[in-house]
């Protein structure tokens, strides 16, 4: 396609804009492809968290994806009015240096929120982003204020800023398209198209009126300005963007994104180094350790098998270059036990020889048959995953060792994602709707979720509330769309990242709601896209039980009992789990 006939959006709000963006990213990077974009930029509001899933759909498509964040600043310069701008990561530099910034104002407000200053652009290093800059429209502040927050600007940015130019058809739009060729002539900065895109398809549009609605805390009918005008902040086809926007600004899209090289695929993880001794290497620090664990483990020498096991694993460690996840895994565990605090590897984990060396597990490899490649394997190239367990009694004190040894800096909990389910979804989308709250009570009452035969939808039809069908028609595609849409992040029960360097420069970190507590912006499934790795230290409630026995029986013996010092094989055991007298 000539290049004049081409565009790339440079303005996408996915749904990690939370009851804002009406689309996942998947969608809106199918769709980018789909209508022969050259590239797409995901830029939610000072978020980087639906970039993973928009890289895991283009990540073989010859259409680009541009990491970008959008921004709106507490304050303003003096005369100025309040700055509206887009970011964009011009290469791995400009990325950190956008997740720097994000995690300033994610980690200055309360969960959920984020508040930056316009001292805070002056003062982060962003010389390798890329700025487009939203002007105010001549309702919302006068000629004088705009010229001098984009004058404000473009002291900061020049020549890397831009005016972004939107054509939503809207009443108002030839007056603020005039102020922005007239800021673009009192300013010389060009001019790029932008579509403020909120969803897919147009026919996201009743949605996105919803999520509008339930943001501003009103319903539908009380919601009036708060909403769109019509439906046009979707990706739109390239013909009808030609006919909307001059050449000139289309083409500048396309040197935008031509400056834009950096890929999420590039990030590679980095463990910290400090664990190993300044005299020796990763894979030499691991193997002495191991052969340590393993004169522990076999006092009269260690059988045929397991040392075949052993070398086989500690080869394809060092190939996959994994010699610092399992160093990091054996420095938390050996901090527990110091502490007397019971732990356990377990998952595929337990198939390793390595792991039962280290202390990580308790599966003996001279007893049982085991298969590495469960655990790690170079054709799956997938990042190892070792669970381990601690007691829930004292787990938070290895959380806490974590964040000493590591500092705030480099480690944080992975997110989980919160997505509406059928309960939220028909509450938050009844309240949109304006439905009185008892009649939305009345339609979840008594509906089995887990009735295969008959959906919940049929459910609540059954009971014959209303007898509009158009109404329930409207109400249950609002539903339905709505349904595993992200609502919030939250913390991950206790998978932590830790990183070599800053870890706001691979991943923006924000507060959790639970005090002393920072999560990244990405779940395990961005993590597993993107090949990164994460350490999970998981509470069990058992391990405590155990503990407590275990001191009991010493107790009673008069001398310490451990774990291991449990018999493999107990008949009297294994007749009581046969009779079922157990729990769990």
């Amino acid at each position: 396609m000539p290049e004049h006939h081409q565009y790339a959006e440079l303005f996408c709000f996915s749904n990690f804009t939370f009851l804002t963006g009406a689309s996942h990213p998947h969608e809106l990077a199918e769709q980018a492809h789909e209508l022969g974009y050259k590239a797409l930029a995901i830029t939610d509001a000072c978020s980087v968290a639906g970039i993973p899933r928009a890289w895991a759909t283009l990540a073989d498509s010859p259409v680009k994806l541009i990491t970008g964040s959008w921004f709106e600043l507490s304050n303003a310069p003096a005369g100025a009015t309040m700055p509206r701008f887009i970011l964009l990561a011009r290469t791995r530099k400009g990325y950190g240096q956008l997740c720097q910034l994000i995690t300033t104002g994610r980690r200055r407000a309360e969960k959920g929120q984020y508040q930056l200053f316009y001292r805070d652009i002056e003062t982060h290093t962003l010389d390798d982003c890329l700025c487009l800059w939203l002007p105010p429209s001549p309702t919302e502040a006068d000629s004088d204020q705009a010229l001098a927050c984009g004058e404000w600007l473009a002291r900061l940015f020049d020549p890397r800023i831009w005016i972004a130019a939107a054509r939503t058809l809207e009443s108002g739009e030839e007056q603020r398209l005039g102020r922005i060729r007239w800021l673009a002539d009192q300013l010389r900065i060009p001019v790029a198209a932008v579509g403020e895109v909120h969803m897919h398809s147009r026919e996201r549009q009743p949605l996105q009126d919803v999520l509008t609605a339930l943001r501003n805390h009103t319903n539908l009918e009380n919601a009036g300005h708060c909403l769109f005008q019509n439906g046009e902040r979707y990706l739109r086809p390239l013909p009808v963007l030609q006919r909307l926007f001059p050449e000139a600004w289309l083409h500048e899209t396309l040197t935008i994104a031509n400056q834009c090289t950096f890929e999420p695929g590039s990030l590679r993880y980095e463990y910290p180094p400090d664990l190993v001794p300044e005299d020796e290497t990763p894979a030499g620090y691991l193997k002495r350790l191991t052969r340590e664990g393993e004169r522990r483990r076999y006092p009269d020498g260690t059988p045929l098998q397991v040392q075949s096991l052993i070398r086989k694993e500690l080869g394809l460690i060092s190939e996959m270059n994994y010699e610092h996840y399992f160093l990091t895994i054996h420095d938390i565990v050996d901090f527990a036990r110091s502490q007397g605090i019971l732990c356990q590897g377990r998952g595929s984990a337990a198939n390793s020889a390595v792991c039962y060396c280290l202390g990580i597990t308790e599966v003996n490899p001279a007893r049982v048959e085991l298969l590495f490649e469960r655990f790690i394997s170079k054709d799956r190239n997938e990042p190892p995953d070792i669970d381990v367990d601690f007691e829930h009694e004292r787990r938070e004190e290895v959380i806490q060792y974590i964040y000493r040894r590591y500092t705030r800096e480099r480690a944080a909990l992975a997110a989980t994602v919160i997505r509406y389910r059928p309960k939220s979804a028909i509450r938050d989308v009844g309240k949109a709707l304006g439905f009185d709250p008892a009649l939305v009570e009345q339609l979840l009452e008594g509906i089995d979720w887990r009735d295969k035969a008959t959906n919940w939808r049929q459910q609540i039809l059954d009971k014959k509330i209303t007898r509009n069908p158009q109404v329930a028609d409207q109400f249950f595609t609002l539903v339905n769309t709505l349904l595993s849409f992200p609502r919030h992040l939250s913390q991950h029960v206790g998978g932590f990242v830790i990183s070599a360097g800053p870890l706001a420069e691979l991943v923006p970190v924000e507060n959790a709601a639970m005090a002393d507590r920072t999560v990244i912006q990405w779940d395990k499934d961005d993590l597993e896209s993107l090949g990164l790795m994460k350490v999970d230290v998981l509470a069990l409630g058992m391990l405590s039980a155990i503990r407590k026995a275990l001191e009991l029986i010493s107790d009673e013996k008069g001398q310490p009992f451990r774990i291991q010092d449990i018999p493999q094989e107990d008949r009297d055991t294994y007749a009581m789990l046969q009779t079922g007298d157990s729990i769990g």
